[in-house]
């Protein structure tokens, strides 16, 4: 009986969490689409790379480049460049290949040479690194191409690095609204599944997405809201306590407590083994009775 609830208890908060970490993985993935957060991470890293925070020099120059954004290319060439960038949906990955390749082509003037186009850059800041650049390439063009990619590639991994650490913020922020929202206390689920272990009976698979039928096992727990507003009381806080919980394992991703929901039904079904048998001890002579040595057969499992 111990282990049947432990095992029902575990299956119906990983089943509890894994649903609403993907509930909010679906937002944060549409969030993310709608206000282009992405585009305008990388766009951000880029104007501090070039040191263009007004978008009004090199980096508005590589941004209309076909490599960087190919529907750029596909406008009017007439058209002023704002007003191109401006009709144009900003790009959300740049292959570092392609932004070298735009860059040289962004600095390039009317100098005779690639090292002359440098020294012409108006920025300090921007024209003392690509010098750095072609001098550790030893003036070779494919080199210096090759030094700026991996410069981009450098600084895509730390805006990967702090877009993640921004989309946990968000996950967070969207996950306890939801546990507000739908009022998914863990304290009290935890409570309630101990005893009524069989409230978690009906779950025996893990869901591929976020169907009715997902739901409709999901609404058989005990979340919701009886009594709306709460009362502020010693039992709120204890409840507040609930939300934060909940609200963390969002952080952890659905597909971790989906695995965690798979293996407590596989060991919900599996049942108790039975215990090996020792084949030299069960066809070993029992003790003589009556004169007769008898030999015991080991029994099939």
């Amino acid at each position: 009986m111990f282990g049947s609830t432990v095992l029902e208890v575990a299956i119906g908060l990983a089943f509890c969490y894994g649903t609403l970490a993907l509930v909010v993985t679906t937002l944060q993935e549409a969030l993310a689409a709608a206000f282009q957060l992405r585009a305008a991470m990388l766009q951000d890293a880029v104007k501090r790379m070039l040191n263009d925070p007004h978008f009004d020099g090199a980096a508005r120059v590589l941004y209309a480049h076909p490599l960087v954004n190919p529907r750029a290319g596909a406008l009017d060439p007439g058209a002023r460049l704002s007003a191109r960038l401006r009709r144009t949906p900003r790009p959300s990955y740049i292959e570092p290949a392609n932004f070298a390749i735009a860059l040289v082509d962004a600095i390039r003037g009317s100098q005779d040479s690639l090292e002359a186009d440098i020294a012409a850059v108006p920025d300090p800041q921007l024209r003392r690194t690509l010098q750095t650049l072609y001098l550790q390439a030893g003036g070779d063009r494919q080199r210096f191409q090759a030094a700026l990619a991996g410069w981009f590639d450098t600084a895509m991994e730390r805006l990967s690095g702090v877009y993640k650490r921004r989309q946990l913020l968000i996950s967070f922020l969207v996950s306890l609204l939801l546990t507000i929202l739908f009022n998914i206390d863990s304290i009290h689920l935890f409570q309630t599944l101990w005893q009524h272990p069989a409230m978690a009976a009906h779950i025996t698979a893990v869901p591929d997405g976020l169907d009715a039928d997902v739901m409709a096992q999901l609404w058989v727990l005990p979340i919701g809201w009886q009594a709306f507003p709460p009362l502020f009381d010693a039992d709120f806080a204890l409840q507040a306590s609930g939300w934060l919980v909940t609200a963390s394992t969002a952080l952890f991703g659905a597909p971790f407590w989906f695995d965690i929901l798979q293996r407590a039904i596989n060991l919900r079904s599996t049942g108790a083994k039975p215990a090996p048998i020792n084949v030299e001890q069960a066809m070993a002579p029992t003790p003589a009775q009556d004169g007769v040595t008898v030999v015991v057969a080991p029994a099939r499992p």
